[in-house]
């Protein structure tokens, strides 16, 4: 109400006869004025209402009905009446309805003011809620921003920044600057955006109850931060049976529910990675660097956003030495291609990946995973001839004698998943598995499937 033009449309509306033009041209609809017309309807019935015609209360309920926009007529059905559920309304009457401030105006005038108010406040929030997620999309490219149980924050450094800043800012916030859309220093922006790095250290260790004193020990308060806050999203969205569900969705190709339990900001190949990376991180018992280890960009929040590309396998994971494993990597490579596309987008790239990861770490011990919903008969005959086959550099001399890869379906790592086996079990089931020599669908029937299957006898 502080605008020029919903000023002016007030002052029309109180000064002409109400009708649909007035509505019309009031209303101020961006689509088409006509939108606007059932407006005059549910006026006239609201000052009836107003006047304690039981008749009208029914009707008008009815009238936000015809309303185009139906959060504009739920908001006004919210607003009167005490339950929106057109029986109640039809059964109470007049007793139905919420003590609201339009049903005591005094004249018309007043009247007018709070139905016009009324009208305008309901189309702003049917606005606000149908552009909410591109909104938050918006918000989220700037990587400073955490959606978290309905509420909007600023990630930890950021708030530690802006609470530095904050007294200093409406001095100079709604100035006009050419400098924004370019890649520059904050303080060339405003001097007073510019900030002492000790003096933002020392406010991150107050804010997580730790000592910051310099940048080491501020990205090792960061890291720890960013994984409290993933163990606490696990937690409490992805628990086991959660994980589970979402592998059988991945099997079924149910993308909207997949995206309705993760996230619609992403695709759902990357989903899946994400998925297998946090099925991986229970299975090595939290153990391992794993938001390094995807290779995958995240939100702020740590919700998946892309994958990261880079020509290398889509999870690096690194395992120390323990008393049940040699220190080793593990790749993994994930996809949900199956048939001729899995033969044709999967086998060379997964044994390239592998391949030239031993070639650059020879000192390492290294083996792939290769999980996929579906598998196709082909690859894993490829995947087992890997065993015996050499993989050369591009100059040709230098090579490795063999490659470990090992098929598995998400039926194989659900059924562990279910079983709450874990990664010493898991190395030791798929080294087995390895070693052995039979026919590629036989192998994988005999020391996959019913090894996890009887993945307890492991332990």
């Amino acid at each position: 109400m502080e605008m020029e033009n919903y000023k002016r449309a007030l002052q029309i509306f109180q000064e002409e006869t109400v009708s649909e033009e007035l509505f019309c041209r009031v209303g101020m609809n961006r689509k088409s004025a006509k939108y606007d017309r059932p407006y005059d309807t549910m006026y006239g019935l609201l000052k009836k209402i107003a006047e304690h015609e039981e008749k009208a209360v029914l009707e008008f309920y009815d009238a936000t009905k015809r309303l185009t926009n139906s959060k504009v007529g739920g908001a006004w059905r919210k607003y009167l009446f005490r339950s929106t559920v057109r029986s109640a309304v039809k059964k109470e009457g007049l007793s139905a309805l919420n003590d609201v401030a339009i049903l005591k105006a005094e004249d018309e005038n007043t009247f007018k003011k709070e139905f016009f108010q009324i009208m305008h406040l309901f189309k702003a929030k049917a606005t606000l809620s149908d552009y909410f997620d591109l909104n938050r999309r918006y918000f989220k490219l700037t990587d400073v921003v955490l959606f978290e149980d309905n509420k909007v924050r600023l990630d930890i450094l950021p708030k530690c920044y802006m609470e530095g800043v904050c007294d200093a800012l409406l001095e100079f916030a709604f100035l006009q600057t050419d400098l924004l859309a370019r890649d520059t220093e904050l303080e060339e922006i405003h001097p007073g955006l510019k900030m002492d790095a000790s003096a933002l250290y020392r406010r991150l260790g107050r804010a997580l109850g730790k000592e910051a004193a310099d940048k080491d020990s501020v990205k090792k308060l960061i890291c720890a931060e960013r994984y409290a806050r993933f163990r606490h999203l696990i937690d409490e969205r992805f628990d086991q049976n959660t994980l589970i569900v979402l592998l059988q969705y991945f099997g079924e190709r149910k993308d909207e529910e997949i995206r309705s339990l993760v996230t619609d900001n992403a695709d759902i190949p990357t989903i899946f990675e994400y998925i297998l990376g946090i099925i991986w991180y229970r299975l090595s018992e939290w153990k391992g660097d794993v938001l390094s280890f995807m290779n995958l960009s995240l939100e702020a929040d740590l919700l998946p956003k892309t994958h990261a590309g880079g020509g290398e396998a889509d999870i690096v994971w690194k395992y120390d030495k323990t008393a049940h494993y040699p220190e080793h990597t593990l790749l993994l490579e994930a996809t949900l291609a199956d048939g001729t596309n899995q033969r044709r987008m999967e086998m060379e790239p997964v044994s390239r990946h592998l391949g030239d990861y031993c070639l650059s770490h020879p000192q390492e011990e290294a083996y792939c995973v290769f999980i996929t919903t579906y598998l196709n008969i082909n690859v894993i005959a490829d995947f087992r001839s890997r065993k015996s086959t050499m993989y050369y550099d591009k100059t040709g001399e230098t090579y490795i004698a063999g490659m470990k890869i090992l098929p598995l379906q998400t039926s194989e790592l659900k059924t562990l998943l279910q079983a709450d086996i874990k990664y010493p079990q898991v190395y030791r089931m798929l080294d087995e598995a390895y070693r052995c020599e039979e026919a590629p669908k036989e192998w994988y029937e005999n020391h996959i499937v019913r090894a996890a299957r009887d993945a307890q006898k492991f332990r």
